[in-house]
């Protein structure tokens, strides 16, 4: 009892070790002007932004639930040596905030290629798939024929805007292939992880549907690059190790077609950083970079010589496609935040999630809102949460300031509801302080043992500014998002509103029904 009274005293010290909060807070007028200027801020929405959208940008953190990022709002603060919770994001500057339900159609707890289908191609589908209607059936090629959709980063090709892909996962994994493939199975990533029937049948490899569906991509940017190089040739970066060498069956050199056929188009393919940085945008109108042979490093673990950041990737790649005086469309994703997750490793996931936020923030300074719809989304949560009656400015990987009144053990603030971080020790449940539980790989306690923590099946955040953000308002079906896009830039289906002379994409109520 002695030993558990001075654990909690040094528990409770160790919280009142430092200010809990700052000495302003404590007088009501400081709390009473931030509402103002908050009040004041917010009455001028009330002239709303009806500009014809001239670029669209979709941020979409894979996995991003709105715990994730209230994490990572605090996260960032004590990045920056505050407390944290007082910190602004740069989504939580965004003046408009919805919510997405984010269901698949046969799924009440979805995926990422199911829901990648909706918020890009604008129709709920099944899970496991991309770029097909829910009548198309996961694994079963021939259901693939007459159900394709298309996305609204062909609306934009076909309408003459430049489009773009940035991911740090591999660039034919499901959300990014859900912008130019047709495919019923997310995991069929070259012919190597298709079953033969499939191939016999005429289905086509997702790495393969990238440079054949919409071929004139101007922008590709993420990892995937054993996908795209013949079965067995050795990586460039990491020669002579297998699991890093090429997949493809069929013999082909994707990368050696794609710049065979952009040699005489001002394209670029690069595979390391200082490649990339060394580009001038200027002269450059299509880029191919593949980074990694698989997805991305964590940016935690990112060797910062050779591997570019997603904000360094979102700075080019925005550079390139501005170029198009009528606009552009760019994909950006957060992949890795979902990763972390699955993996327990919170500390990775949240990192994921500022970094992302840092690559919205470089976007917001080479674009104007005035011409620019942004949005930042999450394809859906995971069972990740942070509790514990933890003090202000806590540390968001720390202990709660108390024992379980259970098990007379401390606990991180941080847990997930399933995954890898449940551990059992001699019949009972791990006590944290006993290991690095700050750590980068630390797997955080989880209530039921899995090999991988699951997604959550809640609604997320979707949050938007620039032309017509407003209409993104509520509570909506995450496949209405790319209907707000197109309609704000005048492109897919329900132009008839665009006719103004003024600039103003307008609000008249013209909506066809015409298919995309």
């Amino acid at each position: 009892m002695t030993a558990l009274l001075i654990i909690c005293f040094c528990l409770i010290l160790g919280s009142l070790g430092k200010p809990q909060f700052p000495e302003q807070e404590k007088d009501p007028k400081f709390w009473n002007a931030w509402a103002q200027r908050t009040l004041k801020n917010a009455l001028t929405l009330q002239e709303l932004n009806k500009n014809k959208a001239k670029n669209l940008i979709l941020f979409l953190g894979d996995g991003m639930g709105v715990p994730t990022v209230t994490a990572a709002r605090i996260l960032k603060g004590q990045l920056n040596g505050q407390n944290g919770e007082e910190t602004q994001l740069e989504m939580d500057k965004f003046p408009f905030v919805s919510l997405s339900k984010t269901y698949n159609t046969n799924a009440q707890v979805p995926d990422s290629a199911g829901t990648a289908t909706a918020y890009l191609c604008g129709v709920k589908a099944n899970e496991g798939t991309v770029g097909v209607s829910a009548a198309a059936v996961r694994s079963q090629c021939n259901t693939t024929q007459g159900n394709e959709v298309t996305s609204i980063l062909k609306w934009a090709k076909d309408a003459g805007k430049s489009v773009g892909i940035v991911t740090t996962t591999r660039v034919n994994h499901a959300t990014p292939s859900a912008a130019y493939a047709h495919c019923v199975d997310r995991d069929w990533y070259s012919d190597n992880e298709m079953p033969a029937e499939a191939l016999q049948a005429g289905c086509k490899d997702i790495a393969r549907q990238l440079f054949e569906n919409i071929p004139n991509i101007d922008v590709i940017m993420g990892g995937g690059r054993k996908y795209m190089f013949p079965k067995n040739a050795s990586d460039i970066e990491y020669p002579n190790i297998l699991k890093h060498s090429g997949t493809r069956k069929d013999g082909r050199n994707l990368v050696e077609e794609w710049v065979d056929r952009m040699r005489n188009k001002n394209g670029r393919y690069v595979w390391n950083k200082t490649q990339l940085l060394t580009l001038n945008p200027n002269n450059v109108d299509y880029l191919l970079g593949l980074f990694e042979p698989g997805d991305m490093t964590y940016d935690l673990e990112r060797n910062t010589e050779s591997d570019p950041s997603l904000t360094e990737m979102v700075d080019v790649a925005i550079k390139i496609l501005k170029k198009n005086p009528s606009g552009f469309y760019l994909l950006v994703e957060g992949g890795r935040i979902d990763h972390g997750h699955h993996e327990g490793k919170a500390k990775q996931a949240l990192h994921e999630a500022v970094e992302m936020d840092r690559a919205i923030g470089r976007a917001g300074l080479l674009t104007s809102d005035h011409e620019t719809l942004t949005i930042v989304t999450a394809d859906h949560s995971h069972v990740f949460s942070f509790g514990g009656y933890t003090p202000r400015g806590n540390t968001i990987f720390g202990l709660a300031p108390m024992l379980s009144d259970v098990d007379q053990k401390p606990f991180t603030s941080i847990l997930y509801g399933n995954g890898p971080g449940y551990k059992v020790i001699n019949g009972a449940r791990e006590n944290v302080s006993t290991v690095d539980y700050k750590g980068n790989n630390y797997q955080a306690q989880a209530a039921v043992p899995l090999n991988a923590e699951t997604h959550g099946g809640e609604d997320v955040a979707v949050f938007a500014k620039g032309p017509l953000a407003h209409l993104l308002h509520g509570v909506h079906e995450q496949n209405y998002i790319p209907h707000v896009m197109a309609y704000a830039a005048c492109i897919g289906q329900n132009r008839e509103h665009c006719m103004s002379s003024s600039g103003s994409a307008g609000l008249r109520p013209a909506f066809s029904i015409h298919p995309f």
